[in-house]
């Protein structure tokens, strides 16, 4: 039997529910959503847990409006939310008349057009909340373990709590057909799963690098929109992030296609067949893996800042650039315990005159390299913009 991790969501989700009577707790299927909110039982009175999955629990919603009625006492969470949108309407009427009293956690597997609807219904009643897989904070606390390890496997627990790598590799292949042949389907949507396998794939090879939908689109015989709903769907599924380019006011040709990575390690690892880490350090995707395992960790950390990179023509260039207001700053990523930075990178802090940049490296501790730039491990990193009010 598995340790139950605290996730690091788990207050944030506490200190919304004080304020607003939805919670919507979003992320990828088998991320942890559904344990995570059975943990909150033990902090939250009259919690009730609907599995909109199970026909049983389904059932119970055949008239909703009683059903809500009948438990305007309890802390109601119905999981996979998207199964059922045409509750959202009887949502937003039971929360009006209960506002003070009632209580509703909503979780979902796919982001898009749900969204979208629970925005129109219960805006200024809803608070969003992204769950991802483990990131290095909720777990590095366990024994054994590693970065290595961690990126390897990726975050999703059942791959990353499996006894050894070979049991990993087997749950995330199945987590990968299961997604392909199953769950996309019951979004509504009909794409052949080779097609969907095969384009995944694709994704995976080019981790890191900028988009170019055209050349996808010759490569599956599709069209480039047909490539451009691909990369759409894969977001609101959590499965693929595109970054988009930093585009500052100064005179320079700045790259404009976005870049694309598997968000999870792992997913990347099984994709390209990679079956452990030594096979993963001489494999041409090493950089580009451990840069998409850093940008994921920091971005989910630190939700409150908006990701990007920067990339001239001439080829200047910094892998991200965290924003917030008129806060910047700049993260470059490095595989290697002693990182060789490019005159592209001098030349991008130069292009925007960035006062605050950091080489995030698997290093033991933090050294400068220059006033403005520092060279770091992940953690010393998060923790420093944590906890100097940013």
């Amino acid at each position: 039997m598995q340790t139950l991790i605290k996730r690091n969501a788990e207050s944030t989700i506490l200190n919304d529910l004080r304020t607003f009577p939805v919670v919507a707790i979003f992320g990828p299927r088998q991320c942890g959503k559904s344990t995570l909110a059975k943990m909150l039982r033990k902090h939250i009175k009259n919690f009730l847990y609907l599995d909109l999955e199970s026909p049983a629990d389904l059932r119970k919603l055949d008239d909703p409006e009683l059903f809500f009625d009948a438990n305007k006492e309890n802390t109601i969470c119905l999981d996979e939310i998207q199964r059922k949108p045409d509750l959202f309407p009887v949502l937003k009427s039971f929360i009006d008349r209960y506002r003070k009293t009632s209580r509703v956690i909503i979780l979902g597997s796919a982001s898009g057009d749900l969204i979208r609807q629970s925005s129109e219904s219960l805006a200024g009643r809803i608070s969003f909340i992204e769950l991802t897989p483990f990131v290095m904070t909720e777990v590095a606390d366990l024994r054994n373990y590693a970065l290595s390890f961690h990126w390897f496997r990726g975050g999703y627990p059942d791959s990353l709590l499996s006894p050894d790598d070979s049991t990993s590799n087997r749950w995330r292949e199945n987590f990968i057909r299961t997604f392909i042949e199953r769950d996309i389907p019951q979004l509504g949507v009909n794409i052949p799963a080779l097609k969907l396998r095969r384009f995944l794939t694709m994704c995976a090879h080019n981790q890191g690098q900028l988009l170019n939908s055209s050349k996808l689109a010759g490569s599956l015989g599709v069209s480039y929109h047909t490539i451009r709903n691909y990369i759409d769907l894969l977001e609101q599924t959590f499965v693929v992030r595109t970054l988009k380019p930093y585009e500052p006011n100064i005179k320079k040709r700045i790259i404009k296609s976005p870049k694309v990575y598997i968000r999870d390690s792992g997913l990347l690892h099984s994709l390209l067949e990679i079956e452990n880490f030594n096979e993963l350090m001489g494999h041409p995707v090493f950089g580009a893996s451990y840069e998409g395992f850093v940008l994921e960790n920091i971005l989910a950390e630190l939700q409150n800042w908006r990701g990007l990179f920067y990339r001239t023509s001439s080829g200047n260039e910094i892998d991200l650039i965290l924003t917030k207001g008129t806060k910047r700053v700049a993260v470059e990523i490095k595989a290697s315990k002693a990182p060789n930075l490019s005159r592209g990178f001098w030349g991008a802090l130069d292009d925007m005159r960035i006062n605050d940049a950091w080489i995030i490296a698997p290093v033991e501790e933090s050294y400068p390299i220059k006033q403005r730039v520092t060279v770091s491990g992940m953690d010393h990193f998060i923790r420093h913009m944590k906890g100097n009010g940013h």
